[in-house]
Formats: C-alpha cells, sequence, structure tokens
C-alpha cells in the first residue's frame, strides 16, 4: 500500500492506517479521528470491509441480514454532524455487487447498504 500511496503523491510520513478487527471499531477510530479535528481527510476502503462485530462472532450460516447497513446507516447519522463541525472530508468506498437470480429490477446491491 506505501508504494501505490507514495506513486500517487500521498505524503506517507503523514498516513494514518488501520485495520480494525471488525466494523464498529473501524468506524469508532474514523469518528476519534473526526472529531479530534487532527486530520482533514478520512478514507475508509471498504465498506463491503466492515463487518459487524456479531456477524464475526457468530457461527457461519447464522442470519446476519440488516447488520452491516443498520450499523452504516446508525454511523452516518452520528458522523454527519462531527464531519461538519470539524469541516473534515470523508470518503467512504463501497462495491457494487450483482444479486444472483434477480428476473425484474436492478440486481445491482451495494454492501452496507445506501446510508
Amino acid at each position: 500500500a506505501g508504494l501505490i500511496c507514495k506513486a500517487l503523491g500521498v505524503n506517507i510520513d503523514e498516513l494514518l492506517l488501520s485495520q480494525p478487527d471488525y466494523g464498529e471499531q473501524g468506524l469508532q477510530i474514523a469518528e476519534k479521528l473526526i472529531t479530534s479535528g487532527a486530520v482533514d481527510l478520512v478514507v475508509i476502503d471498504s465498506v463491503a470491509a466492515l463487518v459487524p462485530k456479531a456477524e464475526i462472532d457468530g457461527e457461519i450460516g447464522d442470519s446476519s441480514v440488516g447488520l452491516q447497513a443498520r450499523m452504516m446507516s446508525q454511523a452516518m447519522r452520528k458522523l454527519a454532524g462531527h464531519i461538519n463541525k470539524t469541516k473534515t472530508t470523508a470518503i467512504f468506498i463501497n462495491q457494487l455487487r450483482e444479486k444472483v437470480g434477480v428476473m425484474f429490477g436492478s440486481p445491482e446491491t451495494t454492501p452496507g447498504g445506501r446510508a
């Protein structure tokens, strides 16, 4: 990641990189950075990688429908005010996926919902 960032003009000496264990932790880190006013830019790459702790702690096959979308919706509501007050730029990168077998309507979906 360092070489790519450097090639794109990022000052890697001032780059803060975090790889949280679960989604809520990543969003808490983002919130602390934003509210501190210590950074001008926060990038989350990617929303799809922000897996809720309940999903990580659960068994394979457990229903986790809507957990990620709920987590992201809550985070967006909470972060919006902080972002506005501190004038921090926040970029959330997401993925576009296709639902298998959709006959009518758009087959496209985004992990974490459309929050």
